[in-house]
């Protein structure tokens, strides 16, 4: 897949927000790709009217990847807004530019005040527009062939698309990246900014949740992570179907084609991969370590653990404390390296070994299933403290 190349103008006094929040809204949109890597949707290209570099507003410099004369072929063309751009000489600059590029892009946007360069071009010449609310007014009065909306947030009208201020800039680009890879993808970038989808326009009436909002799949995704973080909070299938917006019967059916396994099961399993952590606190008790990860008692928690496990939360904390690590599989299991200051041997059924050099340490760290990082982890020193 070729991504999609985005160019946004840079001048003199451009408003930051304006810049960056497009930027970093296409920058998020990534596609799944073969041996579980994402490719990026877009390539985003800062590009300067005058020089490549250029100082915000509010003082940020930044350097552009290109210049006007330089710019390559665009699939969409964004212009900022900011005092700048209100500049009759910026604009002049950028004017003939972007009436020449129109006719080969594919999209024009605007953000907020970025509507009086695209204006000056008469491309926008009996389009519905809007603009920062605070500037709507002036636009309308200057430019009355356009045809200026002063609620919404953002209007299409053919190819080109403007939008107000503030947040806006980057709701037009989730926009654009709904169109251009549909909800799936726009909805995991929108995530990432704690922002919904919407369609263009200001009637809320016509914006179908069921079409902009996550569904049922991406609500589910996002309850490991939540769960994780509410482990002492009642998690039963109520309290997670309430989570994820549906009935318990769907949630438990949709839960189980997901995770493949039942959501009681999933949970024990968070709440005792985090006690196993825990358990290894200094001056923690079982007690405390079985409440804070939400089981009723301590005797629970024990039976939970050690079926899970195979061993019992005190044996598992006391072979930790004497420097047990595991190799390959979970507490319990034949094979474990027993790592203390002076010695270090390995069991495996009936192989053992008995270094007590430094140097035998070290070839122990190298062997193949132990990692030297654990061992560091469990002595506190490195391979060569050992």
């Amino acid at each position: 897949m070729v991504p999609k190349v985005i160019g946004i103008l840079g001048f003199d006094g451009v408003r930051t927000l304006d810049l960056t929040g497009p930027l970093e809204a296409f920058a998020t949109a990534r596609l799944d790709g073969d041996s579980n890597r994402s490719q990026p949707c877009y390539e985003t290209i800062v590009i300067g009217l005058t020089r490549r570099e250029f100082v915000s507003e509010c003082g940020v410099v930044f350097k552009a990847k290109e210049t006007m004369k330089t710019a390559p072929a665009l699939d969409t063309i964004i212009i900022p807004g900011g005092a700048g751009v209100r500049n009759a000489d910026t604009i002049k600059h950028a004017l003939e530019w972007l009436t020449d590029r129109a006719e080969a892009t594919r999209r024009v946007v605007s953000v907020s005040t970025g509507i009086y360069a695209l204006a000056r071009t008469g491309l926008l010449d009996g389009r519905s527009v809007t603009t920062h609310w605070r500037f709507a007014r002036d636009v309308a009065e200057q430019f009355p062939k356009l045809h200026v909306n002063y609620t919404a947030s953002f209007l299409k009208d053919g190819a080109f698309y403007t939008c107000g201020g503030g947040t806006a800039g980057i709701e037009v680009a989730l926009a654009l990246i709904d169109e251009d890879y549909g909800a799936r993808v726009a909805l995991s970038a929108a995530r990432e900014f704690g922002m919904d989808l919407r369609p263009p326009g200001d009637d809320e009436r016509l914006i179908d949740p069921s079409q902009y909002q996550s569904g049922p799949t991406e609500r589910l995704a996002e309850l490991p992570a939540w769960a994780a973080g509410h482990l002492r909070d009642k998690l039963s299938v109520d309290a997670l179907a309430e989570r994820a917006g549906l009935c318990p019967r769907q949630f438990n059916r949709l839960f189980k084609r997901i995770f493949h396994r039942t959501p009681a099961d999933f949970v024990e399993h968070l709440r005792l991969t985090e006690a196993r952590r825990r358990l290894l606190i200094p001056r923690s008790t079982i007690e405390s370590v079985a409440a804070s990860v939400g089981f009723k008692s301590a005797d629970v928690f024990r039976r939970a653990f050690e079926r899970r496990f195979g061993v019992t939360p005190r044996t598992f904390r006391s072979r930790f404390q004497y420097g047990i690590q595991n190799i390959i599989g979970e507490p319990g299991t034949n094979q474990t390296a027993i790592i203390s200051y002076r010695s270090v041997r390995v069991n495996s059924h009936q192989n053992k070994f008995g270094p007590k050099s430094v140097k035998s340490a070290r070839r122990l760290a190298a062997m193949p299933g132990i990692n030297g990082r654990e061992i560091r982890s469990l002595t506190g020193r490195g391979t060569t403290g050992i």
